[in-house]
């Protein structure tokens, strides 16, 4: 590319929302989602789809045979930064994070491009899918073509195909009471991917946080015979939480103090840097929510995050513990203390 052709261009500016942020509100996808899974009991007559609409799983899951299961997913959004390569790497990352969050390993990738072709140089795109096909070679997945259109806001993801034990997968409703709560990655990004957007600051260590895979968090945990786990992103740690204790049937509770947060994040809060979709997060858990800290804290522990960690039931050497499974308390899926 150019660097030259590049120059000057913000792709943040191009787009109303960014990254996971951009997601359409958590209880508004679950109506939808309720309406489409009603009625449909015997749409799996054999038993082979292992994971599907039921509890907001990161991705679906069919058995093939008794060693193989597929994991099929999808993810793409609006720019979360401005440099095109960066935001492709960042794309791409999050996509193949919920193969990850599922047990499994990423084999082939197709790519996802909307493109506003006479706002934007397609030169720049190119940048995009370079960020994109990077990274999917650092994963040892295939990228085999995909999909473009034009579009009047730029977009980018993968389409992903896995393979995982079906014995072996980590599910959002395998959690169970007595384990810890361990979060591989820092949060706080949204609020400091908006203030990026405000502002054209750019944080290293952030796209250094959203371009780390979740591989050898996901392989660990695999290995340790953990079976619950999901990644943090737009419904921001609270929301993921709430999905995952309520689909296994259990309260989780959060140290608040034990929360890693990415440098930068309380102060980009404290000047107002509050993505909306953050905000949405927090109005839809706390009807389940019992809560011992105050408001700031909440809203970045609900914070959507773009391409976070993996929160996992169980204990992962070199990663924080933030918390504990325990048994369920009546209309409680989620307490901060």
């Amino acid at each position: 590319m150019t660097t030259s052709v590049a120059a000057g261009i913000r792709l943040t500016q191009f787009a109303s929302g960014g990254g996971c942020a951009c997601k359409v509100p958590p209880g508004e996808l679950e109506r939808v989602l309720g309406d489409l899974s009603s009625g449909r009991a015997d749409q799996d007559a054999t038993g082979d789809l292992l994971v599907g609409l039921d509890h907001g799983d990161d991705a679906a899951a069919v058995r093939i045979d008794g060693e193989r299961a597929v994991i099929a997913t999808t993810d793409f959004f609006t720019p979360v930064v401005d440099d095109a390569y960066d935001f492709g790497r960042i794309a791409a990352t999050n996509a193949l994070s919920d193969v990850y969050a599922m047990g499994g390993e990423p084999l082939v990738a197709l790519n996802l491009l909307a493109w506003p072709r006479d706002r934007i140089p397609f030169e720049v795109a190119a940048e995009v899918l370079r960020g994109g096909a990077d990274v999917c070679r650092a994963a040892g997945a295939h990228l085999a073509g995909g999909h473009s259109i034009d579009d009047p806001e730029p977009k980018y993801g993968l389409g992903v195909t896995g393979l995982a034990h079906p014995d072996k997968l980590l599910r959002n409703d395998a959690a169970r009471a007595g384990v810890p709560l361990t979060l591989t990655k820092p949060i706080g990004l949204g609020v400091l991917n908006n203030r990026h957007k405000a502002t054209g600051e750019v944080f290293q260590h952030a796209i250094d946080v959203m371009t780390t895979l979740n591989r050898d968090a996901s392989r660990a945990a695999v290995a340790a015979g953990l079976r619950a786990a999901t990644d943090v992103t737009g419904f921001g740690l609270l929301g993921h939480l709430h999905k995952m204790a309520r689909a296994s049937g259990v309260t989780a509770v959060v140290d608040a103090s034990a929360v890693p947060y990415v440098e930068g994040a309380r102060e980009a809060l404290r000047d107002g840097f509050v993505p909306g979709g953050s905000r949405r997060n927090l109005d839809w858990v706390r009807p389940f929510l019992e809560a011992g800290v105050d408001e700031d804290e909440l809203v970045l522990l609900a914070d959507a995050q773009t391409s976070g960690g993996l929160l996992v039931a169980g204990e992962l050497p070199g990663h924080p513990v933030v918390g504990e499974l325990v048994p369920a308390r009546d209309g409680v899926t989620v307490q901060v203390r």
